[in-house]
């Protein structure tokens, strides 16, 4: 979603890290920067950068094994339609391009052999990331997990920042384009729950005139779900693990994504109704 911070930063650095990646959005400049490069962006050292970033893979590490603990995820992993050999490419905004994202977490709980690639660029609307279909279509990807729509809704000064029928437009052709170019085999992720009450009395939201309403996010998941394709809804996800902004997932949020995708797309038998199973485990 939109690119701000949430909770209060007890390392603004960290924060910044968590949902900025620059690199992402300098491709066209040539090779990617290194990171003492991309640590100056950050107001850091270079160990200080790596440092960081060590300590998000630690928790997507922890957040995969505590999920993989869970009761009835052996039998949901071993359903997964992804082999080894594969290419897994996820497309999205920042609630993908978090590095402590749902994605992050399920690239350890693949199988070995399975390559996974995030695309995702925080702030991104359909019609950005339709603009980006070449990047995708270099990828091969074999599957594409694509979570868009949330900034298309998001409202500045009550005017959505993406007509409905263009971002309906946006993500067919970003689909079919796709899947014509590439075969790639193809799964929507709904965008999550807002809290509206939240994003209202976050200062930085209500200086932007920025807003989000459910009904808005709910029309997105409607036309996801009504897709031929597998969608997973993450909706309930958001439930009581928003960040302060009332956008932004906080890590355990993510965990319960995860949680639902592995849920919605495991073995029929193993698959939950409400919250997925082991969302909520220490």
């Amino acid at each position: 979603m939109t690119t701000a911070t949430t909770t209060p930063a007890h390392d603004p650095a960290e924060r910044m890290l968590r949902f900025h990646q620059p690199e992402k959005v300098l491709r066209h400049l040539g090779p990617a920067p290194d990171e003492a490069a991309l640590a100056a962006l950050f107001g850091l050292d270079p160990a200080g950068y790596r440092t960081r970033l060590d300590r998000f893979e630690e928790c997507n590490r922890a957040a995969a094994a505590a999920l993989e603990a869970a009761p009835g995820t052996s039998a949901r992993l071993a359903g997964l339609p992804f082999r080894p050999g594969e290419h897994v490419v996820a497309v999205g905004e920042s609630t993908t391009a978090d590095r402590l994202s749902w994605f992050e977490i399920l690239r350890h709980l693949l199988p070995e052999g399975v390559r996974c690639t995030n695309l995702a660029v925080s702030g991104s609307t359909t019609t950005q990331a339709l603009a980006n279909l070449p990047l995708l279509g270099f990828q091969r990807p074999d599957w594409v997990l694509c979570m868009l729509g949330a900034n298309d809704v998001q409202r500045l000064d009550g005017v959505p920042l993406v007509a409905a029928a263009e971002t309906r437009r946006a993500l067919r052709a970003l689909r079919d384009l796709t899947v014509r170019r590439t075969g790639a085999r193809w799964i929507w992720l709904t965008p999550t729950a807002v809290d509206p009450g939240r994003v209202a009395e976050y200062v930085h939201f209500r200086r932007a005139g920025l807003s989000w309403a459910g009904e808005d996010l709910d029309a997105v998941a409607e036309l996801l779900l009504a897709e031929p394709e597998a969608t997973v809804d993450t909706r309930a996800a958001a439930h009581g693990h928003l960040e302060e902004d009332g956008v932004h997932l906080t890590p355990a949020g993510q965990r319960r994504v995860a949680a639902a995708v592995l849920d919605a797309l495991g073995p029929v038998e193993e698959r939950t109704s409400g919250v997925p199973q082991g969302a909520d485990r220490p």
